[in-house]
């Protein structure tokens, strides 16, 4: 559970919560629009290391405090990098909490409760189901400020748009809305604004209580399979069902359907 920072403590840049087997971690830099600095980086990857390390943990909620999901990196920061050195350290920090979201085994929800624009649109990419507010706006706006997108963006984008559409996005820079963005398989669902949160927890809770070794390797795979030639990819699927078929979790699955009842999976 989060509590509050002490009197004269800054407040931590990202907080994490953890209520009924779900991880909730929240941007927590409003008055920024939740953009992302060093200290939001830093604390970002301690909350994945965290959610990942958990066995509790069966399911991960991404999202920001106040009225934005992410506006992008902090411009503000950003040009105070001094020479390409440290620039390329921070995008290579960057780059990695996007690749700990996609290598966590474990569903991650992005519920994107305003913009997610720039760096913020790519970590809402990263996880792998997005919900967002019917409010809510997407825009890859880094060349609005002569820079190419960063945090796997160039990588994602392409594979659920196409690369024309995708390379308009990018062109652009325009912002677009939730209906477009689903329109475009960009999301999951759009949510009216005051039932987002229900909707998104209520989804949580479904994979909380699904089978966990199951959902991980099922990331896995796919996220593999996107590199892999036809014969390797059958290969891997073998392999892994082949261990699934072997787990307390596909046993207890197999009785409670003989017995007509929700299955009780451990994990294991």
């Amino acid at each position: 559970m989060t509590t509050p920072a002490a009197p004269g403590v800054e407040e931590k840049a990202v907080l994490l919560e953890i209520k009924d087997n779900i991880g909730t971690i929240t941007l927590n830099r409003p008055a920024a629009m939740n953009a992302l600095n060093q200290a939001m980086a830093d604390d970002l990857a301690e909350a994945l290391g965290a959610v990942a390390r958990q066995t509790e943990i069966r399911a991960v909620v991404l999202t920001g405090n106040g009225k934005a999901f992410c506006a992008g990196g902090d411009l503000f920061e950003l040009v105070k990098l001094s020479g390409v050195a440290a620039a390329r350290q921070f995008i290579v920090g960057a780059g990695k909490l996007v690749s700990a979201i996609r290598s966590l085994e474990k569903p991650v929800i992005a519920m994107v409760n305003g913009v997610a624009a720039g760096a913020g649109f790519n970590l809402a990419l990263a996880c792998d189901l997005i919900f967002c507010a019917k409010s809510a706006r997407f825009g890859q706006s880094f060349a609005k400020v002569g820079l190419v997108p960063d945090c796997g963006g160039m990588y994602l984008l392409p594979k659920l748009v196409g690369l024309h559409k995708a390379k308009e996005l990018m062109f652009t820079a325009d912002l677009i809305d939730a209906d477009a963005a689903i329109n475009l398989g960009l999301i999951n669902r759009v949510v009216e604004d005051e039932r987002l949160k229900e909707t998104v927890y209520a989804f949580a809770e479904r994979m909380a209580k699904s089978a966990p070794v199951a959902i991980g390797l099922i990331k896995r795979v796919l996220h593999c399979g996107e590199d892999l030639d036809w014969e390797a990819f059958l290969e891997l699927e073998a392999d892994v069902q082949a261990l699934c078929l072997q787990t307390a979790d596909h046993k207890e699955g197999v009785a409670a359907f003989k017995e007509k009842r929700a299955p009780v999976f451990q994990g294991k």
